[in-house]
């Protein structure tokens, strides 16, 4: 065999084995709710279109419990090799940590920020079982049955948890904030009638709400909804205070070179950038805004800092 085959062999050889390599590897996309809600769909979409930009295939693994906390817990304690990625909004990143003593994990320590995708704001929803079709008549409602209303909302002292009691506050209700294992099991019982109204982001409704199942009332955030052009804000109904929205991002382990954050976010921002994309999460009900790491980070801390604000005046002492 001449030099020249030989180097040829050699090339082509490297070359179907870096090819192998990469359909070898998986990224895991961890999810810290059940599948069906408004997350795990989210994760769903983009895992879809990222394995096409990083060459390899991408799962979402579902890891429920504690309001994300469990899939954090597994975040902090895998690999820092780019290949494990943690899909969170707000809750278990920005508000877990200030309101459990011992959550297992310290964002500012054990995670970086790889890119974020999108904006979104939380609303009050009623039962398609209730006569109920505005916040007034879910006002009135309660007012009607003794002044007092049960209100699912998807984790224990959540943004969600804490809206209810600002928005009893407001009406003069009495309302109880009844904590599920997230947003799916909750959904159930309140297609189930088992429940009346529920707390919880948009995206978590909004296939419901579409299908007339449920009934979007009232939404937090400065402005109304695209996708929800007819449903007043809560700033319209005189309960401002609430107009910085919360995010949705991707978090790696700390330790993470900095070229696989790159590589994940540049992917990112290429599937953010597909029309067939952001039309499927835009009518999810998030505002689609590409984050890099440095932006993500920086909407990470200040959405913390607005919300330890809300908790110490709420007198809320972490559990």
């Amino acid at each position: 065999m001449t030099n020249f085959k030989r180097r040829l062999v050699l090339a082509l050889f490297g070359a179907l084995t870096a090819t192998g390599m990469a359909q070898a590897q998986t990224t895991k996309i961890l999810v810290g709710f059940p599948p069906g809600g408004g997350t795990d769909a989210i994760a769903r979409v983009l895992a879809e279109k990222l394995k096409d930009q990083l060459g390899h295939s991408v799962v979402v693994e579902n890891k429920a419990g504690a309001g994300g906390q469990l899939a954090a817990q597994a975040l902090k304690a895998s690999s820092a090799d780019g290949h494990t990625l943690f899909l969170s909004h707000d809750h278990t990143i920005s508000i877990l940590p200030q309101v459990v003593k011992n959550p297992g994990f310290d964002p500012a320590q054990d995670f970086v920020p790889v890119a974020g995708f999108a904006t979104f704001v939380n609303a009050l929803a009623v039962s398609g079982g209730t006569p109920a079709k505005t916040m007034n008549e879910y006002v009135n409602m309660v007012k009607a049955q003794g002044n007092k209303g049960t209100v699912g909302v998807p984790a224990p002292a959540s943004v969600p948890e804490f809206l209810v009691k600002v928005i009893g506050e407001k009406y003069k209700l009495d309302l109880v904030a009844a904590p599920y294992r997230g947003s799916a099991p909750m959904m159930a019982d309140m297609l189930g009638n088992q429940i009346a109204a529920g707390v919880a982001s948009v995206p978590d409704f909004i296939e419901n709400h579409k299908a007339g199942k449920v009934r979007i009332v009232a939404v937090l955030g400065g402005s109304r909804q695209a996708a929800l052009p007819d449903v007043p804000t809560f700033a319209e109904l005189g309960l401002s205070g609430f107009e910085d929205v919360p995010y949705y991002g991707l978090f790696a382990p700390a330790g993470t070179p900095k070229a696989a954050i790159d590589r994940i976010g540049e992917a990112l921002s290429k599937v953010l950038m597909q029309p067939e994309v952001r039309e499927r999460l835009s009518g999810m009900g998030l505002t689609v805004q590409y984050m890099n790491a440095q932006q993500l980070g920086q909407r990470e801390r200040a959405y913390t800092q607005t919300w330890a604000r809300i908790i110490k005046a709420s007198g809320f002492v972490a559990q």
